[in-house]
């Protein structure tokens, strides 16, 4: 039934199809009783996917990713749909509209996305606004950036504002410094500026309650540089690694090369990614001696896909891509996949 819908909706520029179906689904959602459909429809539970990490126990190992939800609009609606936790971002500071359009491209020869969103945003003050008013219990990750046009020099200060707006309404902080989309924000990368920066988050983080904070990473990091990012977590005594974002590789792909070049610059997402985002996962927990938690991104479409990730040694997976492709029966298929 989906893929008949599939088809017609990809018919419609991709970022537009994604408000107005969105919209349909609060839509739905503010009902009352067809919410009860959605959630018996969607929804599959067992005590044998409870996942307990970081004093957090997650109702199954399912999560949305960030990026969807960037506004946290749609935390509500998205709780019926089978997921275990949801990731709203990546929210800047101050609002901000990102890229020109059009900015999101699908490539269904390779089950994948291209995206240069740039971190369009409503800002962490609304972000936190709506979270606040929000009527479902599920969890929520905050998955946090800086301003376009923050320097770098001045990028702690960009986390710490979204930090310290969003600290009391989420159960979770992912630090984005991995996206491709924002110039030069992957250089926050590099272990001095990132060492300086979850630290300062941390100073801060030991005045509250102490909530944990992942570290999102690339795919295209060297072995090196994962290195790093291990010392990082451990030193900084991070609560884990998101692994992971979009990839700046175009290798591999069905999609004819004269289509990928007229889409141009982005981050792919989706079935291409699998293979590379269980690489980084495997080498970080054997070199972690399985130290590190790690939430899974990157290629996931099937029981098959997330028992991949899981086997590598990832604690929860994360679903964006596959989401679009395989719509909202994902979370309940792959959780019963798993059971």
């Amino acid at each position: 039934m989906y893929s008949l819908i599939r088809k017609i909706l990809f018919k419609i520029d991709a970022e537009k199809v994604h408000h107005l179906v969105m919209k349909k689904l609060v839509f739905v959602y503010n009902l009352g009783f067809l919410r009860y459909i959605l959630r018996s429809l969607y929804t599959y539970k067992s005590p044998k996917l409870e996942r307990t990490l970081w004093g957090i126990t997650f109702p199954n190992p399912v999560g949305l990713a960030a990026g969807f939800d960037k506004d946290s609009k749609y935390t509500d609606p998205l709780a019926c749909l089978g997921f275990g936790f949801v990731e709203i971002g990546t929210v800047t500071p101050r609002p901000q509209p990102g890229n020109p359009q059009p900015r999101l491209f699908r490539l269904p020869a390779d089950k994948a996305l291209i995206n240069r969103m740039g971190f369009n945003n409503d800002g962490a003050a609304e972000a936190a606004k709506r979270l606040k008013a929000r009527k479902e219990q599920i969890i929520i990750g905050g998955n946090i950036g800086k301003n376009k046009d923050t320097p770098n020099e001045d990028a702690a200060d960009d986390y710490e504002k979204g930090f310290r707006e969003l600290y009391d309404v989420v159960d979770y902080f992912v630090v984005n410094v991995s996206s491709p989309n924002t110039p030069g924000l992957r250089a926050l990368q590099d272990k001095e500026p990132l060492t300086a920066l979850l630290n300062r988050l941390q100073l801060i983080n030991r005045q509250y309650k102490h909530k944990p904070i992942l570290l999102k990473i690339a795919p295209d990091l060297t072995n090196e540089q994962l290195d790093d990012i291990i010392d990082i977590v451990r030193t900084t005594e991070l609560a884990g690694i998101v692994a992971s974002n979009t990839t700046i590789s175009r290798s591999g792909l069905a999609t004819p090369v004269g289509k990928v070049t007229e889409i141009g610059a982005g981050g792919l997402s989706g079935a291409p990614l699998r293979k590379r985002a269980t690489e980084v996962i495997s080498y970080i927990h054997t070199h972690s001696h399985g130290e590190i938690p790690i939430i899974a991104s990157g290629g996931i479409f099937t029981a098959a896909d997330a028992k991949e990730k899981l086997d590598a040694g990832a604690s929860l997976v994360q679903v964006y891509t596959g989401f679009i492709y395989e719509g909202p029966g994902i979370a309940k298929n792959i959780c019963k996949g798993l059971v």
